[in-house]
């Protein structure tokens, strides 16, 4: 797409330098909050256009917009990090319960997992950012509800949760375990068969 000559009116500069300046990633009505009314819809669309194709560009992550590297030039700006944290598997397993599942409670991940999670396992995956509280549960003991984060979007370079693998691309990709496929697949030659 060529860029428009046509330089950007000031209302369209301000969202720029806002969306420019900000150190994390802005709603509509955050942006307007700084700019004043105006279509901020409309900015960000001119701004996007004028930025394809280039080194950065703009992104909408959820409901928020942030610059960001272009993709394919990511790789030239990457540095090592002193400190690197893997998550345990049980991490794991309870950030994808929760971001499949929202919002879910305690006992709910427990189900699912099969096992009990320690309080820690939360702690971490809300230290950094990916889960939140989502409120109570109407019920015995309201019980407390998590969900994902706008964070956790951005880290993981999603628009949206319906961005999230499906299970056929898990497939695909070789992630799900084999123990369970040999199931599935005893289950689709032999359906309605029990022992």
């Amino acid at each position: 797409m060529p860029l428009d000559v046509t330089p950007p009116d000031d209302f369209t500069r301000a969202v720029e330098a806002v969306l420019f300046a900000a150190e994390t990633p802005l709603t509509i009505e955050a942006i307007r909050a700084h700019v004043g009314s105006g279509d901020v819809r409309a900015a960000l669309d001119r701004i996007a256009g004028d930025y394809a194709g280039r080194g950065i560009g703009i992104v909408r992550r959820g409901d928020r917009w942030q610059f960001q590297t272009a993709p394919d030039m990511a790789h030239m700006l990457r540095r090592v990090r002193a400190e690197t944290r893997k998550l345990s598997r049980a991490g794991i397993e309870t950030l994808a319960i929760i971001a499949y599942h929202e919002p879910v409670t305690r006992a709910e991940i427990e189900s699912i997992r099969g096992v009990q999670i320690s309080k820690g396992t939360i702690d971490v995956l809300m230290e950094a950012g990916w889960v939140r509280p989502a409120g109570r549960r109407e019920v015995p003991g309201r019980p407390l509800t998590y969900a994902t984060s706008p964070e956790f979007l951005v880290h993981f370079g999603l628009a949206s949760r319906r961005d999230l693998p499906g299970l056929d691309d898990l497939r695909a990709a070789g992630l799900l375990d084999p123990v369970d496929l040999a199931f599935e697949q005893l289950e689709v030659e032999n359906p309605g068969e029990e022992d």
